[in-house]
Protein backbone atom coordinates (compact mmCIF):
# COMPACT_ATOMS: atom_id res chain seq x y z
CA UNK A 1 0.00 0.00 0.00
CA UNK A 2 1.38 3.68 -1.15
CA UNK A 3 1.22 6.51 0.59
CA UNK A 4 -0.83 9.20 -0.53
CA UNK A 5 0.16 12.98 0.67
CA UNK A 6 -2.25 14.36 2.33
CA UNK A 7 -2.87 17.28 -0.78
CA UNK A 8 -3.52 14.31 -3.45
CA UNK A 9 -6.58 13.10 -0.75
CA UNK A 10 -7.58 16.45 -0.79
CA UNK A 11 -7.37 16.54 -4.44
CA UNK A 12 -9.27 13.20 -4.75
CA UNK A 13 -12.46 14.13 -2.40
CA UNK A 14 -12.61 17.04 -4.92
CA UNK A 15 -13.08 15.73 -7.49
CA UNK A 16 -15.43 13.39 -5.96
CA UNK A 17 -17.80 15.89 -4.59
CA UNK A 18 -18.22 17.78 -8.22
CA UNK A 19 -19.54 14.62 -9.68
CA UNK A 20 -22.31 14.69 -7.38
CA UNK A 21 -25.57 15.68 -9.49
CA UNK A 22 -27.94 15.32 -6.33
CA UNK A 23 -27.01 18.72 -4.58
CA UNK A 24 -29.54 20.78 -4.54
CA UNK A 25 -30.26 24.40 -2.82
CA UNK A 26 -32.63 25.89 -0.82
CA UNK A 27 -34.34 29.17 -0.14
CA UNK A 28 -35.80 29.81 3.17
CA UNK A 29 -38.15 32.53 3.16
CA UNK A 30 -37.22 35.50 5.97
CA UNK A 31 -40.51 35.20 8.75
CA UNK A 32 -42.62 38.35 8.55
CA UNK A 33 -43.40 39.65 11.85
CA UNK A 34 -47.43 39.54 12.66
CA UNK A 35 -48.82 43.07 12.13
CA UNK A 36 -50.75 45.05 14.73
CA UNK A 37 -54.07 46.18 14.17
CA UNK A 38 -54.00 49.69 13.14
CA UNK A 39 -56.12 51.02 15.52
CA UNK A 40 -52.83 50.55 17.95
CA UNK A 41 -50.15 51.05 15.90
CA UNK A 42 -51.62 54.49 14.61
CA UNK A 43 -51.55 53.94 10.90
CA UNK A 44 -53.88 55.52 9.27
CA UNK A 45 -56.00 52.28 6.80
CA UNK A 46 -56.86 52.75 3.42
CA UNK A 47 -60.63 53.47 2.04
CA UNK A 48 -59.95 49.30 1.27
CA UNK A 49 -59.16 48.39 4.53
CA UNK A 50 -61.09 50.44 6.92
CA UNK A 51 -64.26 47.29 6.79
CA UNK A 52 -61.28 44.65 7.68
CA UNK A 53 -60.65 46.95 10.68
CA UNK A 54 -64.06 47.49 11.27
CA UNK A 55 -63.77 43.79 12.16
CA UNK A 56 -60.53 43.21 14.12
CA UNK A 57 -60.77 42.67 17.64
CA UNK A 58 -58.70 45.22 19.85
CA UNK A 59 -58.71 44.48 23.87
CA UNK A 60 -60.87 47.16 25.52
CA UNK A 61 -59.50 48.66 28.62
CA UNK A 62 -60.37 46.88 32.31
CA UNK A 63 -59.57 48.54 35.54
CA UNK A 64 -61.11 51.84 36.84
CA UNK A 65 -64.27 53.45 35.40
CA UNK A 66 -65.15 56.95 34.16
CA UNK A 67 -69.37 57.70 34.50
CA UNK A 68 -70.66 60.81 32.71
CA UNK A 69 -73.91 61.83 32.96
CA UNK A 70 -75.95 62.29 29.08
CA UNK A 71 -78.12 65.24 27.83
CA UNK A 72 -81.65 63.91 28.11
CA UNK A 73 -82.21 64.01 24.64
CA UNK A 74 -79.41 62.18 23.61
CA UNK A 75 -81.27 58.37 23.67
CA UNK A 76 -78.97 55.56 24.96
CA UNK A 77 -78.27 52.39 22.69
CA UNK A 78 -77.26 49.10 23.73
CA UNK A 79 -73.72 48.63 24.88
CA UNK A 80 -71.19 46.21 23.13
CA UNK A 81 -68.14 44.16 23.86
CA UNK A 82 -66.14 46.66 22.46
CA UNK A 83 -68.45 50.11 23.67
CA UNK A 84 -68.43 51.39 27.58
CA UNK A 85 -71.49 53.30 26.27
CA UNK A 86 -73.58 54.63 23.15
CA UNK A 87 -75.85 56.81 22.14
CA UNK A 88 -78.22 57.76 19.42
CA UNK A 89 -78.72 61.59 18.63
CA UNK A 90 -81.50 62.50 16.38
CA UNK A 91 -81.52 65.91 14.18
CA UNK A 92 -84.07 68.09 13.42
CA UNK A 93 -83.79 66.48 9.76
CA UNK A 94 -84.24 62.80 11.17
CA UNK A 95 -80.67 61.93 10.60
CA UNK A 96 -78.60 60.33 12.97
CA UNK A 97 -75.41 61.16 14.79
CA UNK A 98 -73.76 58.17 17.13
CA UNK A 99 -71.65 58.96 20.45
CA UNK A 100 -69.46 56.05 21.12
CA UNK A 101 -67.27 55.61 24.15
CA UNK A 102 -64.56 53.51 24.31
CA UNK A 103 -61.69 52.63 26.07
CA UNK A 104 -58.30 50.43 25.12
CA UNK A 105 -54.95 50.18 27.31
CA UNK A 106 -52.08 52.23 26.99
CA UNK A 107 -52.05 55.42 24.80
CA UNK A 108 -53.11 54.13 21.62
CA UNK A 109 -50.10 55.59 19.75
CA UNK A 110 -51.07 59.33 21.29
CA UNK A 111 -52.97 62.39 20.14
CA UNK A 112 -52.16 62.45 17.06
CA UNK A 113 -52.97 58.89 16.33
CA UNK A 114 -56.06 59.08 17.34
CA UNK A 115 -57.09 62.27 15.04
CA UNK A 116 -55.39 60.90 12.08
CA UNK A 117 -57.61 57.45 12.81
CA UNK A 118 -60.39 59.75 13.02
CA UNK A 119 -59.69 62.15 9.87
CA UNK A 120 -59.73 58.57 8.47
CA UNK A 121 -63.48 57.73 9.16
CA UNK A 122 -64.12 60.62 7.20
CA UNK A 123 -61.67 60.35 4.13
CA UNK A 124 -59.30 62.95 4.85
CA UNK A 125 -55.54 63.13 4.81
CA UNK A 126 -53.39 62.96 8.20
CA UNK A 127 -52.14 66.36 9.70
CA UNK A 128 -48.04 65.90 11.04
CA UNK A 129 -47.16 66.79 14.45
CA UNK A 130 -46.59 70.86 13.76
CA UNK A 131 -50.39 70.72 13.12
CA UNK A 132 -51.19 69.01 16.57
CA UNK A 133 -51.61 72.19 18.31
CA UNK A 134 -53.59 74.13 16.25
CA UNK A 135 -55.96 71.09 15.58
CA UNK A 136 -56.85 70.04 19.64
CA UNK A 137 -57.78 71.99 22.72
CA UNK A 138 -57.06 70.84 25.92
CA UNK A 139 -60.08 70.56 28.63
CA UNK A 140 -59.41 70.19 32.46
CA UNK A 141 -62.42 68.98 34.36
CA UNK A 142 -62.65 66.62 37.41
CA UNK A 143 -58.81 65.98 37.70
CA UNK A 144 -59.25 64.35 34.19
CA UNK A 145 -56.95 66.06 31.38
CA UNK A 146 -59.09 65.75 28.28
CA UNK A 147 -58.06 66.62 24.26
CA UNK A 148 -61.11 68.00 22.55
CA UNK A 149 -61.28 67.75 18.39
CA UNK A 150 -63.84 68.99 16.17
CA UNK A 151 -63.17 67.65 12.41
CA UNK A 152 -65.49 68.36 9.67
CA UNK A 153 -65.22 65.94 6.15
CA UNK A 154 -66.27 67.32 2.71
CA UNK A 155 -68.76 66.35 -0.04
CA UNK A 156 -71.95 66.51 -1.10
CA UNK A 157 -73.41 64.74 2.20
CA UNK A 158 -70.18 65.96 5.02
CA UNK A 159 -69.48 64.20 8.21
CA UNK A 160 -68.56 65.44 11.17
CA UNK A 161 -66.74 64.60 14.15
CA UNK A 162 -66.21 65.88 17.49
CA UNK A 163 -64.78 64.30 20.65
CA UNK A 164 -62.37 64.34 23.61
CA UNK A 165 -59.82 61.47 24.70
CA UNK A 166 -59.23 61.00 28.72
CA UNK A 167 -56.13 58.94 29.87
CA UNK A 168 -56.89 57.47 32.89
CA UNK A 169 -55.23 54.59 35.02
CA UNK A 170 -53.13 53.42 32.40
CA UNK A 171 -56.03 53.62 29.53
CA UNK A 172 -57.26 55.72 27.40
CA UNK A 173 -61.04 56.53 27.26
CA UNK A 174 -62.47 57.96 24.37
CA UNK A 175 -65.80 59.85 23.63
CA UNK A 176 -66.34 60.63 20.33
CA UNK A 177 -69.70 61.60 18.13
CA UNK A 178 -69.76 61.07 14.56
CA UNK A 179 -72.75 61.60 11.91
CA UNK A 180 -74.28 64.42 9.96
CA UNK A 181 -72.34 67.78 9.45
CA UNK A 182 -75.63 69.53 10.29
CA UNK A 183 -76.44 66.68 13.71
CA UNK A 184 -72.76 67.15 15.09
CA UNK A 185 -72.51 70.96 14.37
CA UNK A 186 -75.74 71.70 15.95
CA UNK A 187 -74.54 69.14 19.29
CA UNK A 188 -71.55 71.05 19.81
CA UNK A 189 -72.46 72.82 22.81
CA UNK A 190 -74.76 69.67 24.18
CA UNK A 191 -71.45 67.62 23.80
CA UNK A 192 -68.57 69.94 25.78
CA UNK A 193 -71.59 70.23 28.43
CA UNK A 194 -71.51 66.54 28.56
CA UNK A 195 -67.93 66.22 28.78
CA UNK A 196 -67.75 68.29 32.04
CA UNK A 197 -69.71 65.68 33.42
CA UNK A 198 -67.58 62.94 33.14
CA UNK A 199 -65.19 62.01 36.12
CA UNK A 200 -63.69 58.61 37.88
CA UNK A 201 -66.55 56.59 39.25
CA UNK A 202 -67.44 56.28 42.87
CA UNK A 203 -66.10 53.25 44.36
CA UNK A 204 -68.26 51.12 45.52
CA UNK A 205 -69.34 50.54 49.22
CA UNK A 206 -67.82 47.88 51.41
Amino acid sequence: MHFRPPFVLLALLLVSACRDTNIKSYRVAAETPEKLPPILTGEVPAASDRTAMANTAVPTAGGEALSWTAPAHWKAKPGSAMRKGSYAIVGADGTEADLAITAFPGDVGGDLANINRWRGQLSLPPIGAAELSSATEHLDFNGLHMTFVDIAGTGDQPQRIIGVSVPYENATWFFKMMGPDAVVAGERNAFRQFVQTIKPSAPAAP
